[in-house]
């Protein structure tokens, strides 16, 4: 069925309300029924984010998540907000393929696995529960508590030890990203590095058998930032669904981060789902002048491009960030006067990806995953507490809540639920 695409203008507040009239499908419901309504369903289905970052210094006295932090996601802003799980991704920068790279890659991805048991474990287990499967997060919801799922944002800490596949599973990892921005020993990157393009031709025979380990343990293959081939091979090797953690539809935003109409067919055979992602660049392709007047600007303040950060440790980049600090408000209010000679993407805007993937594949395989804290952020959902907003806009937009409930977070527990029973199949437990 198609969605009405027309463009909301949104208003920056607690609870945000378009201008524009309802869409072709929203009925004759006036503002304040649709947000009624919308409330409605926000407290009555599982909300579900799958993509959000943490720091080094995640769970600690500076980054308190239990209390508030300046991060987009925090407790308190996940129950202002009605949101109820978010995978935490163990993200690490592509380093050096080397063993010392390797060794330091595993002890950063570690130290954020300690991170999240720690908060969930130690400092406000009354207000936060780690879940490791479908049937948790029902549990878990139903205790009134808000969730954690743990996801590692790239297979460079895996190395060359197969291993360390289950280790992570051990810990609560239920989802692999398979790359990052660089090829590692597992995958080509869909942002590979000078001189790395086509190195392995998708993934190579090391990465075959991780993809298998995965099945065979039950952990989703997520294929966000990797390579058009290795996608498409993880599609056709994966006996389990797989998942795209935080990714846009090319055919609406054409980046070589989001997937094409082929990946997005080959997912729905597969029986996958695709989490559309917060973040603008992937969302909408802006025009030369800006790209032009956003160069000058970041050139003005000395900050790095895109390329530059992709090329950091995740060290390196929390130093450069710490280090910019100071002059953020004075880039802030000149990015103001960009955005408004060229308004940026929205909430709107990701829900026209929400749109077109439905329209291509259906309502079964499509879901939420923001990059909160890695990027993410839009005027409408800008952090945790905004989520009640993507639930007004698909109510305006004439989904309904069996629908809305799919896009929080059903697709992705139905899909989770096949991956467990591929697993159990695989190890004969069945």
């Amino acid at each position: 069925m198609k969605r009405s695409r027309t463009l909301s203008i949104l208003l920056l507040a607690p609870l945000f309300i378009s201008l524009s009239g309802c869409g072709a499908n929203g009925g004759d419901l006036s503002e304040d029924e649709i947000l009624a309504k919308a409330r409605a369903i926000h407290e009555s289905v599982i909300t579900m984010d799958t993509h959000v970052d943490i720091g080094g210094n995640y769970g600690t006295p500076e980054v308190d998540p239990c209390a508030g932090t300046n991060s987009k996601v925090d407790i308190p802003k996940m129950e202002a907000g009605g949101l109820d799980l978010v995978f935490l991704a163990a993200y690490v920068g592509q380093g050096p393929r080397t063993p010392e790279g390797h060794a330091a890659a595993k002890e950063s991805a570690l130290n954020k696995f300690r991170a999240i048991h720690r908060v969930a474990e130690e400092m406000c287990p009354d207000r936060v529960e780690i879940a490791y499967t479908p049937d948790d997060v029902e549990r878990i919801h139903a205790s009134g508590k808000r969730m954690f799922a743990i996801g590692i944002e790239n297979g460079y800490p895996i190395g060359t030890d197969l291993s360390m596949v289950q280790e992570y599973y051990d810990l609560g990892a239920r989802y692999i990203t398979l790359t990052h921005n660089g090829n590692n020993e597992i995958a080509d990157s869909t942002n590979p590095r000078e001189g790395e393009e086509g190195e392995h031709g998708g993934l190579s025979d090391f990465g075959r058998e991780v993809v298998r380990e995965m099945n065979r343990l039950g952990i989703f293959v997520d294929v966000s930032h990797a390579s058009f081939e290795t996608t498409m091979q993880a599609l056709e090797l994966s006996e389990a669904p797989i998942m795209a953690s935080h990714s846009g539809a090319s055919g609406l935003a054409d980046v070589s981060r989001n997937l094409n109409d082929e990946q997005l067919l080959a997912l729905k055979e597969n029986g996958g789902v695709i989490q559309i992602v917060a973040l603008g660049g992937f969302l909408q392709v802006d025009p030369p002048e800006r790209r032009e007047a956003m160069a000058a600007l970041q050139e003005e303040f000395g900050l790095l491009d895109r390329r530059a950060l992709r090329s950091m440790t995740t060290e390196e980049r929390e130093e450069y960030q710490a280090s910019i600090e100071p002059i953020m408000p004075q880039y802030r209010a000149r990015m103001e006067e960009l955005d408004a000679r060229w308004p940026r993407p929205n909430l709107s805007t990701m829900m026209d990806h929400v749109d077109y993937v439905v329209d291509l594949i259906g309502i079964d395989h499509v879901g939420i995953g923001t990059d909160f804290d890695g990027g993410g952020g839009i005027p409408g959902f800008n952090d945790a507490s905004e989520a009640l907003n993507v639930t007004v806009e698909l109510v305006r937009r004439g989904y309904t809540e069996e629908e809305i409930e799919k896009i929080w977070s059903g697709n992705l527990l139905r899909a989770w639920r096949e991956v467990e029973r591929v697993a159990a199949e695989i190890q004969g437990t069945m």
